[in-house]
């Protein structure tokens, strides 16, 4: 764990979809929120470049930028810590690790981290016709975790809100 600054309670998630609005949404996003900067479907060496701008931006506004990769990649980027499964970040320099996690077996396995994302929540566009947890169950999972949780999936201001949740990362929250 490497917890140098407070968790963001908004985490803004990366992807094709929202590329084109991640800069509105940076700026918008309030003081202290948290970049999780995936883009898988980048080569290399323009993910890399997308995420030293988006970094600049973020940092410009007092929010964390987090890689999807391993804690050794994201050092080597300059991100502020590291996003994946257990597995991929058990290992590597300091620096904020946030696990995935689906499970209470999942969550178990998270080890040593500065927060999970619990998902999904609710439906998304990722996983059109996946299982959600659901609200409840979210709750019940997230009473578990040694590590504080954030909901990831289907999640927009108005269902933390609702939920009465106060971290959440979004993919399409940010396209509205």
């Amino acid at each position: 764990m490497a917890r140098l600054k407070p968790l963001p309670q908004l985490w803004i998630v990366s992807d094709a979809r929202n590329d084109a609005v991640l800069e509105r949404a940076l700026a918008r996003a309030p003081r202290g929120s948290g970049l999780i900067f995936r883009h898988a479907h980048l080569p290399p060496g323009e993910r890399r470049a997308r995420f030293a701008a988006l970094a600049r931006l973020a940092r410009a506004r007092g929010h964390l930028a987090i890689l999807a990769g391993s804690a050794a990649q994201a050092r080597r980027w300059g991100a502020d810590g590291a996003y994946g499964p257990a597995p991929r970040l058990a290992r590597g320099p300091a620096l904020f690790r946030l696990v995935t996690v689906h499970s209470l077996r999942e969550i178990g396995r998270a080890g040593r981290t500065d927060a999970v994302l619990l998902s999904p929540v609710f439906p998304t566009r990722s996983h059109p016709g996946g299982a959600v947890l659901g609200p409840v169950r979210f709750r019940l999972l997230a009473a578990r975790s040694p590590t504080p949780v954030v909901a990831l999936g289907g999640m927009d201001a108005a269902r933390a809100r609702g939920a009465d949740w106060p971290r959440w990362a979004a993919i399409d929250a940010f396209l509205r």
